[in-house]
């Protein structure tokens, strides 16, 4: 039997948080239907308006609220005003009225659950941007400021707007395996798949993500500080195996060697940094695990053949 998922929809939702978690879900349907299974999920879209304006101006067709959810899971998106003190009275009385058998709030939807209530003795994340309000309004609530995504209890909340992504896939995985999650994000064509520890601003995992529980470990690890040395036989030590089998499983797992794994996990935290934050290039290179800004600078001329300051001014988004 289909789980049922309620999706709320509200003026000036950001109507990625919507539809990104809306087509991981869709996606896990169309896996089963390629295999002769029935659907994971009842996708509903509710809304307190027939039409939902979003706030880019993309509207979207919603049922009507009706009772509140008392089972199945229940995604709360965000959007500008979703942060403001008295804005969507009437949707948090409903939300407050819900008793879902599991939570996921998508960036700024984190507001509209801790006034509704539904985030009380939680540990949750949001957009960076507006962590530090999140905690100062609502000190029941433990908020982790630089995770893309955490799950606590029956309570799953994401960062900002393309985390709501890796959230939803970290559902589908916990629900349907891994496996079954890597295809769908193969067929989205995103990153492989970033785990909820990873900062806001580190640098994407889009390589092969492990199945084998020790390497899959040792992944985490590196992704959570591409700046760390991560020398093969610490590694291998941490997880009681001898430095040629670790590199050979490692390989194995990821199509990678340890030293190719790193040298891409740096390269795009240092594209990521460059285009998200304002940070100078001796920082960048320092946080990224490249060392000194002209080390930077040689990497992005062997890698892109354009110089980091080039890349930042043509995709920053600041």
């Amino acid at each position: 039997m289909a789980e049922p998922v309620t999706v709320v929809a509200f003026p000036g939702v950001q109507s990625l948080d919507v539809t990104g978690p809306w087509e991981v879900l869709a996606g896990a349907n169309r896996h089963r239907a390629a295999r002769g299974g029935r659907p994971a999920y009842d996708l509903r879209l509710v809304g307190a308006e027939a039409e939902v304006a979003s706030e880019s101006g993309l509207v979207l067709a919603a049922d009507a609220l009706g009772e509140p959810v008392r089972a199945g899971t229940l995604v709360v998106p965000g959007g500008r005003t979703a942060a403001a003190e008295d804005a969507h009275a009437d949707l948090v009385a409903w939300l407050a009225a819900c008793r879902p058998t599991r939570l996921l709030s998508v960036c700024s939807g984190a507001f509209l659950c801790a006034r509704a209530g539904l985030l009380s003795g939680r540990r949750v994340a949001t957009h960076w941007s507006v962590s530090r309000d999140l905690g100062r309004r609502f000190p029941d609530v433990t908020v982790d400021h630089d995770a893309l995504y955490v799950h606590d209890g029956p309570v799953w909340t994401s960062g900002g707007v393309t985390s709501g992504i890796d959230l939803a896939l970290a559902v589908v995985a916990a629900d349907h395996g891994a496996r079954v999650a890597q295809e769908i994000a193969r067929w989205l064509v995103m990153f492989l798949h970033r785990p909820g520890h990873q900062a806001q601003f580190s640098g994407p995992v889009w390589l092969e993500r492990a199945t084998e529980k020790r390497i899959a470990a040792a992944q985490r690890a590196i992704d959570a500080d591409p700046a760390a040395t991560h020398r093969v036989d610490d590694l291998a030590a941490q997880f009681a195996m001898s430095p040629r089998h670790f590199q050979r499983l490692f390989a194995r797992e990821t199509g990678l060697t340890v030293g190719r794994y790193l040298t891409e996990l740096r390269l795009e935290t240092a594209k990521r940094l460059l285009v998200q934050s304002d940070l100078g290039l001796d920082t960048v290179a320092a946080k990224a695990g490249l060392g000194s800004a002209e080390s930077l600078r040689r990497v992005f001329g062997e890698r892109l053949g354009t110089t980091p300051g080039a890349f930042r001014a043509r995709f920053s988004t600041l």
